[in-house]
């Protein structure tokens, strides 16, 4: 995993290039952290991050202690405490080694061969017996942050690629479908170590070809592989063997044809005739491979139609199975008995309202003698006519038009008699003037000033 200084010249932290700071930081640990619990802690918190994000970087999960003193070289110095790093981590369990990330493997991963991730080497067994807190150069250490986090990529790639209409693939193909994701065969291992952990895929060796299958969306764990799985898995072969066949037997004969038109063009007619046949057997033979193509097609949709009808008499039967739960009990002699109860208190309401709205019975005096008194009182009362005049019943005769102006008009008009009104000539006529003018249908000129009310007699 050792990487060109110029890639990695990016990739530390800004303390990389403090001399002082680095030279404290590449410098040995304490024997014991109680000594000094900071000196200790501070480059442990340097050391823990660094190393893993140089893994992140590399595409790698993997690490051992050789190539991290290789790419953490400075100025011709390696750090001199990266062995207790490695132990701190695995400690914290940051880290793990490889022998014990794949203890559990079930028994498809020994079929692949993977034993030797297994097998715990011999210098860390000799030196674990000897009470020795040296960590071997060679030894393997899987970082379980970036573990987890190329699994789910993993997953989320299968998921969303073509192949995930198959339960069942074989690793190369799924080395194809992760090449972006684990740069090399050992990192895809581990990544499906790790799915294999969370009950996401499971391996096998059939006919000596590694297979492996992935859990499907929604099931919360992969199923063993089946007879039924492997039966589908060499139909999906043979389907992919048939179509590759028949195209290239279609490009044959289309080849064919080509050449037996240049063949005739340049006069070689019996040439011609040949390929000709040639182009004709092998559309017929290209016939023949599209229809077992077809056959094995038409399996295949059956079987998935199978396993949705499996799914449906699933459900159905978890549908009835409920059903006969929440109905525990529940009779038509029970809803009968029910309906006739509601139906008889709802009677009952009714009444009850009926004999409230009725109201209760009078407890005072009879509604004949109430009435008499009544009679009585209205006999007594004053009538409205007398409060008032008599409303006239004979027609009001309209005023008299006279043709005298309203001067001679009221000169005309008898005096009035008033002995006691001592008013004399010169106010009346005053008076007079005054009417004349504010009357707007008169002008003032018409009042004849020798035309004086005489004084009252």
């Amino acid at each position: 995993m050792s990487v060109s200084v110029e890639k990695r010249s990016g990739w530390f932290p800004p303390d990389w290039d403090d001399d002082e700071r680095m030279s404290f930081l590449f410098s040995a640990f304490k024997e014991n952290r109680d000594v000094d619990c900071t000196d200790w802690d501070g480059k442990i918190d340097f050391w823990s991050p660094l190393i893993i994000e140089h893994c992140r970087r590399c595409g790698s999960v993997c690490v051992n202690l050789q190539d991290l003193n290789e790419n953490f070289r400075r100025k011709g110095s390696v750090p001199l405490g990266l062995s207790t790093v490695i132990q701190s981590m695995i400690r914290s369990g940051k880290v793990q080694k490889e022998s014990d990330f794949a203890a559990n493997v079930d028994s498809g991963w020994l079929s692949w061969g993977v034993g030797l991730l297994l097998v715990r080497p011999l210098k860390w067994t000799l030196s674990a017996l000897l009470g020795s807190g040296r960590v071997p150069l060679e030894e393997s250490f899987v970082v379980i942050e970036l573990v987890k986090e190329k699994a789910a990529e993993l997953l989320a790639a299968y998921r969303g690629s073509a192949l995930s209409a198959r339960s069942l693939l074989s690793f190369q193909e799924l080395r194809s479908l992760s090449s972006h994701i684990c740069p090399d065969e050992s990192t895809l291992c581990m990544a499906l170590l790790q799915l294999q952990r969370e009950k996401h895929v499971t391996v096998s060796l059939h006919e000596g070809e590694k297979l492996v299958k992935f859990s499907q969306a929604g099931q919360g764990r992969v199923s063993p592989v089946s007879e039924v799985d492997l039966g589908i898995y060499q139909l999906q072969c043979s389907e992919k063997l048939l179509e590759e066949r028949v195209e290239a037997l279609g490009h044959e004969a289309e080849k064919c044809k080509q050449q037996a038109k240049s063949l005739l063009k340049e006069g070689k007619k019996s040439q011609a005739l040949r390929c000709l046949r040639g182009s004709k057997r092998v559309e017929k033979k290209a016939d023949r491979l599209f229809a077992q193509l077809e056959t094995v097609k038409g399996i295949l949709d059956r079987i998935a139609n199978s396993q949705t009808d499996r799914l449906v008499m699933q459900a159905y039967q978890a549908g009835v199975a409920a059903l006969r739960i929440s109905l525990k009990g529940v009779t038509v002699e029970r809803a009968e008995n029910l309906v006739d109860q509601i139906q008889e208190l709802c009677d009952t309401q009714d009444e009850v309202n009926q004999t409230l709205a009725s109201g209760a019975p009078d407890a005072g005096e009879d509604s004949e003698d109430l009435e008499e008194e009544l009679k009585s009182l209205m006999e007594k009362s004053v009538p409205e006519n007398d409060l008032f005049p008599a409303v006239p019943t004979h027609p009001i005769t309209p005023p008299r038009k006279t043709d005298l102006p309203d001067a001679a008009f009221v000169q005309f008009l008898p005096s009035v008699p008033n002995p006691g009104m001592n008013i004399t000539d010169e106010e009346l006529d005053r008076e007079l003037r005054r009417l004349t003018v504010s009357d707007k249908g008169l002008p003032r000129e018409s009042v004849s000033p020798q035309r004086r009310l005489e004084p009252a007699q």
